[in-house]
């Protein structure tokens, strides 16, 4: 680490906001085609497009605090950095699969929802357990 606390969380949060904005306007563009300001005007690919925004925006928190608590206790770097970039990934497959594509969007859903058990179940071993990385103890914290 480069002496930075959260330095996973804060890159990871960093692109997730970046994802909420594309996510966003792709909303606004169906909103600009139905031409429609409010609610989703009986037209299925803003309704799509707004349950995908709905959607990341119900589970991304989530994503975001376990990361991010894991990472203070010490988890495993390489681990939260494959868990981050397939949890971004899988989200961004989950959008498209809102447009139609149902197979991306069950490749999503399934991602989204095996990572978020992953992290889940991480921090309660952290927690209860003090289990690290492969079952090895975790590393003591520094004292302040």
């Amino acid at each position: 680490m480069t002496g930075l606390e959260l330095e996973i969380t804060l890159t990871i949060a960093a692109a997730a906001a970046l994802l909420n904005i594309w996510i966003a306007q792709r909303v606004g563009r169906a909103r600009g085609i139905a031409k429609v300001s409010v609610g989703d005007g009986g037209h299925e690919l803003l309704t799509r497009r707004m349950r995908a925004h709905a959607n990341y925006v119900e589970y991304t928190p989530f994503f975001l605090i376990l990361l991010a608590l894991i990472e203070l206790a010490r988890g495993p770097v390489i681990w939260l950095w494959a868990v981050s970039i397939v949890y971004v990934l899988g989200r961004i497959l989950h959008v498209f699969g809102m447009d139609g594509a149902h197979r991306l969007r069950m490749i999503g859903t399934i991602t989204t929802m095996a990572v978020l058990l992953a992290l889940a179940i991480w921090a309660i071993l952290i927690a209860y357990l003090d289990v690290g990385f492969a079952g090895a103890p975790a590393p003591a914290l520094p004292e302040a």
